[in-house]
C-alpha cells in the first residue's frame, strides 16, 4: 500500500504556529509530521489496539490494558491523537493527546488533563495535570497464544496548578508517578460465538483523584496497590461492548474517595479511527456525591 506524501514544510510551519499551544498539542504536531513519513502494511488484527484510555495510554476509558495504542507490527511503528470529554453533575474533564507505538514493543504518550469545577463562583475553577506515559509489551500477543499478553507502564503525573491539592491536605501537590502492569487476553468464540477479551491491571499509586486533587495525603502517604479490570464482548468487527472497574486510594481524611466504574460501547469502523461513549461513575469527588455522567472519547490513528 503506498501512502500520499504530505509535504513535510507545511507540516512543521502548522507546529511552528502552535508554538503558544500547550504541550501535547505540540506533541501532536511532531507525530503529525512524523507520521507523514510512515511506511506501515496491514498491520494488527482490527480493535486489538484498543480504544485510548483517559490518561492517554492504549486500552480502555478507564483502565490501561496490555495492548499498545497503535496497529504497528514488528518492522512498523504508528501514531495516534486522541480527545475525551467527561460531563458530571458538579464538574467536567476534558483530556487531549498523542502516543506512538514503536515495533509492537513500545508505546509512548503525553496527555493533557483539565478538570473544570462548574459550581465555583470565583477563585481556581479548573485544575490542568499533564501526564507522560511509557509502557512495554513484556511478553504474548492478546489474540494468540494460550497466554494472556503482558506489559508494564509508567506514567508521570505534574500538576500545572497545585493550589486546591494543597488545600485539601495532598502531601504532594506538584507531581507523582504511577507504576503498573497489565494483562489482557482475548478468546475467540468464548461467550455464544462472540469473541471475549478481558484485562487485569495492578496499578502502585498514591494519585488523589487520578491524580487532579495531588498525590498522598494526611491519612496515607505510601504507594498502594490497587486493581482495576475490564471485560469486553466483541459484537463484531466493527462493535464492542464492556465494562471496566477502577479502585482508588482514599488518602485524605477530610475527602472520601471511591472507586470508579464504566459501562461503554466503542465503535470501531476501520483501522483510522473509533469512537467509544460510556456511562461512568466517579463516586464522591472533593465532597460532592453520586459524580456520574457521560463519557466520550474519539481516536484518529495518523499512520
Amino acid at each position: 500500500m503506498t501512502i500520499p506524501k504530505i509535504p513535510l514544510h507545511s507540516n512543521l510551519i502548522c507546529c511552528l504556529r502552535a508554538r503558544c499551544l500547550p504541550a501535547c498539542s505540540l506533541l501532536a504536531c511532531v507525530l503529525l509530521v512524523w507520521a507523514t513519513g510512515a511506511q506501515a502494511g496491514s498491520g494488527k488484527l482490527q480493535e486489538t489496539a484498543g480504544v485510548t484510555q483517559v490518561e492517554g495510554s492504549g486500552g480502555g476509558g478507564l483502565v490501561p490494558w496490555a495492548t499498545l495504542s497503535g496497529y504497528d507490527t514488528r518492522d512498523e511503528w504508528s501514531s495516534s491523537v486522541f480527545m475525551t470529554r467527561v460531563t458530571l453533575p458538579d464538574y467536567r474533564l476534558q483530556a487531549f493527546g498523542a502516543a506512538a507505538s514503536l515495533y509492537d514493543r513500545v508505546e509512548v504518550s503525553l496527555a493533557r488533563q483539565t478538570f473544570e469545577l462548574k459550581n465555583i463562583p470565583f477563585g481556581e475553577r479548573e485544575i490542568n495535570q499533564q501526564i507522560l506515559g511509557v509502557k512495554a509489551r513484556l511478553y504474548g500477543d492478546i489474540v494468540y497464544g494460550d497466554w494472556p499478553q503482558l506489559a508494564a507502564g509508567i506514567q508521570y503525573k505534574e500538576l500545572d496548578n497545585d493550589f486546591i491539592a494543597g488545600a485539601i491536605g495532598a502531601e504532594d501537590t506538584d507531581n507523582g508517578t504511577d507504576l503498573y502492569l497489565a494483562a489482557s487476553k482475548a478468546h475467540l468464540g468464548a461467550l455464544f460465538g462472540y469473541n471475549l477479551v478481558w484485562d487485569l491491571t495492578l496499578r502502585a499509586t498514591k494519585a488523589n483523584q487520578f491524580g487532579l486533587l495531588g498525590f498522598g495525603g494526611d491519612d496515607n502517604d505510601r504507594y498502594e496497590v490497587m486493581a482495576e479490570a475490564a471485560l469486553a464482548v466483541l459484537l463484531n468487527r466493527n462493535w464492542a461492548l464492556g465494562a471496566e472497574y477502577r479502585q482508588k486510594p482514599d488518602n485524605l481524611t477530610a475527602l472520601q474517595e471511591d472507586d470508579a466504574y464504566d459501562v461503554f460501547v466503542a465503535y470501531i469502523p476501520n483501522k483510522q479511527f473509533n469512537i467509544t461513549f460510556a456511562w461512568v461513575d466517579l463516586g464522591e469527588i472533593a465532597g460532592e456525591e453520586d459524580q456520574t455522567g457521560a463519557y466520550a472519547s474519539l481516536t484518529g490513528y495518523l499512520w
